[in-house]
C-alpha cells in the first residue's frame, strides 16, 4: 500500500490507489478550503468538548485546542497555510497539518464524530456568517435610498405602467418602494440565518455515536442550538436553500432597480446622471458613459436565480443520510454569496452621488399623465366611473388629434368632453396638483411620503449596530 493510501481517512479499506482522472473529480478541496475556518472552529468546540466528557484527558483537548488555534492562523495569514489535491477536502487537510504540528494527539480529534455533522456543521456557520454579511449590505443601501428619498425627494417624475408615463409620483415614493423590497428581503436573510442557527455535531455519520458525547455543549460553544435527530441533521439543506432563495429574490430586485437606472440615464429619459466613479466607457465610442454596475445587476440575477435552482435539483431525488451529491452545494452557495455582495457594496454610494434633471422629470409627469384626475374629479362630482373614463379618453383621443396636452385645453374644451369639467380646478392638471390631490394612505401624497420616511427612518434606528 502506497504512503497516500495509509494516509487517506479511509484507507485501510482500499487495496490499490485512486485513478488520478477520479481523485479530480473527487476532490472538494479546491473549493471547501474556504470553509477552513468554519471548520477550524468547530473542531475547537469538539475539542473542548471530548475533553470535558472525559473522552480524551484535558492535556490533550488543551493540545488540540492550542495546534487548531496555530492551524487558523496560518489559515488567516494569506498564503501560509498548504493544501494539495491529496487532502481531498477541508477537513482532512486541517486534520492534516494539526498532526504535523501536535503529533499523533490529533488523531484522537475525529472521536465521535464524522465527516457528515462536520461539513454540515460548517455550512451551517458559514450561511450564518454569510447572512449576516448580505444583511448589513441590504441595510447599507436601505439607508442609502432613505438618504437620496429626503435630499431629493422633492422632485416629481412619473410612474410607468407597461412601461407608458401613467400618474406623477414623488422621486422619493419611488425610492421609498425600492426600500420596501429590500426590507423584505431583509425579513428572507433574517429566517436564513436563523434556520442555520443549528448545530449538527453529534449526529456523527447519520445515527449518532456510541461515546458519551454532549451535543448542547458543542452547539452552546458555538452559539449554536444543537439537532433534534441525527438523520435529518446531516442531510437537510434547507438552511442553504434558505439562504440561496433570499438572494435570489435580492438579486431580481435589484435587477429591477437597475433595469429603472439603465432607463434613467439614456438619452431618450434623460432623468439622472451617474458620477463618473460609477461609470464606465467605450472602447471605440468616446461619448459613451455606461450603466454598467447597473447592467450587471440585471445580469447577476440570472446566476442567482440559477443557483437555487441548481441545488434544488440536487436535493430533489435525495434518500435521508449523506451522498456524495451533497459536495455539490457548496459552489452554488458560495458563488451566490460572492455575486450579491459586490452588487450590495457599490450601491450605496452609487445612489448618493447621482444627479438628477428635475425639469426634465417634471416635464414627463405631465401631460396625459394627468389624464386619470380628470376621471377621478367626475367620479367625485358624482359621474359613474366608466363614463368619466370614457369622456377623459375621448377627450385625450382629442388632445392627440390637436397635438396638445390637457392642460393646454381651454375651459370651453374641458366642458365640451363633459360639462361637469367646467368646475375643474386648474391645480389639478398640473402635477403638483395631482399629487396633493392624492389621500389614500401609502400613496404618492408629500404627507404619506413624509409618513414613509419616518417610517422607515425608525425601522432603520431599530437595526442599526
Amino acid at each position: 500500500m502506497s504512503e497516500k493510501d495509509r494516509e487517506h481517512l479511509w484507507g485501510g479499506r482500499f487495496g490499490v490507489t485512486q485513478a488520478g482522472a477520479f481523485e479530480r473529480l473527487n476532490a472538494s478541496i479546491p473549493f471547501d478550503i474556504r470553509l477552513a475556518p468554519q471548520d477550524i472552529r468547530g473542531s475547537v468546540a469538539h475539542a473542548r468538548m471530548l475533553g470535558a466528557c472525559g473522552i480524551i484527558t484535558e492535556n490533550e483537548s488543551e493540545v488540540l485546542v492550542r495546534g487548531l488555534e496555530a492551524v487558523l492562523a496560518e489559515v488567516e495569514e494569506v498564503g501560509e497555510f498548504s493544501w494539495s489535491l491529496e487532502d481531498e477536502d477541508v477537513h482532512t487537510a486541517v486534520e492534516r497539518r494539526l498532526k504535523e504540528l501536535v503529533g499523533d494527539v490529533a488523531l484522537k480529534l475525529h472521536t465521535g464524530r464524522s465527516r457528515n455533522d462536520q461539513v454540515a456543521l460548517d455550512l451551517h456557520l458559514f450561511v450564518r456568517e454569510a447572512a449576516e454579511e448580505i444583511e448589513d449590505g441590504v441595510l447599507a443601501a436601505m439607508r442609502a435610498l432613505v438618504d437620496v428619498a429626503e435630499e431629493r425627494g422633492n422632485l416629481l417624475l412619473p410612474g410607468y405602467t407597461h412601461l407608458q408615463r401613467a400618474q406623477p409620483v414623488l422621486l422619493s415614493h419611488h425610492l421609498l418602494a425600492h426600500f420596501e423590497a429590500l426590507k423584505r428581503d431583509l425579513g428572507r436573510l433574517e429566517a436564513a440565518r436563523e434556520a442555520a442557527n443549528v448545530s449538527p455535531l453529534g449526529a456523527a455519520a447519520l445515527g449518532g455515536t456510541p461515546h458519551p458525547i454532549d451535543p448542547a455543549l458543542t452547539a452552546a460553544e458555538l452559539g449554536l442550538q444543537p439537532f433534534s435527530n441525527s438523520l435529518d441533521a446531516v442531510s437537510e439543506r434547507d438552511f442553504i436553500l434558505d439562504l440561496l432563495y433570499a438572494c435570489a429574490v435580492l438579486g431580481v430586485h435589484l435587477s429591477r432597480l437597475g433595469e429603472e437606472w439603465v432607463l434613467w440615464t439614456s438619452a431618450e429619459f434623460g432623468f439622472a446622471t451617474l458620477d463618473d466613479a460609477y461609470s464606465s466607457g467605450s472602447s471605440i465610442m468616446p461619448q459613451k458613459k455606461n450603466p454598467d454596475a447597473y447592467e450587471l445587476m440585471r445580469g447577476r440575477a440570472g446566476r442567482l436565480i440559477g443557483g437555487l435552482n441548481a441545488l434544488l435539483v440536487t436535493l430533489k431525488g435525495l434518500p435521508l443520510g449523506y451522498s456524495k451529491d451533497l459536495q455539490e452545494d457548496k459552489e452554488p452557495l458560495f458563488d451566490s454569496v460572492d455575486a450579491v455582495l459586490p452588487m450590495l457594496a457599490v450601491l450605496p454610494e452609487m445612489l448618493r452621488t447621482a444627479r438628477f434633471d428635475g425639469d426634465r422629470m417634471r416635464e414627463a409627469a405631465g401631460g396625459f399623465a394627468l389624464a386619470t384626475e380628470l376621471a377621478d374629479f367626475l367620479a367625485a362630482q358624482g359621474v359613474p366611473f366608466r363614463e368619466a373614463h370614457r369622456a377623459v379618453g375621448e377627450l385625450v383621443r382629442r388632445c392627440e388629434d390637436l397635438g396638445l396636452a390637457p392642460e393646454q385645453l381651454s375651459r370651453e374644451e374641458l366642458a365640451a368632453a363633459h360639462p361637469a369639467l367646467a368646475d375643474l380646478p386648474a391645480e389639478l392638471l398640473t402635477p403638483e396638483g395631482s399629487l396633493a390631490n392624492k389621500r389614500s394612505k401609502g400613496s404618492t401624497s408629500p404627507g404619506s411620503v413624509a409618513s414613509q420616511l419616518a417610517e422607515a427612518r425608525r425601522f432603520l434606528a431599530s437595526h442599526a449596530g
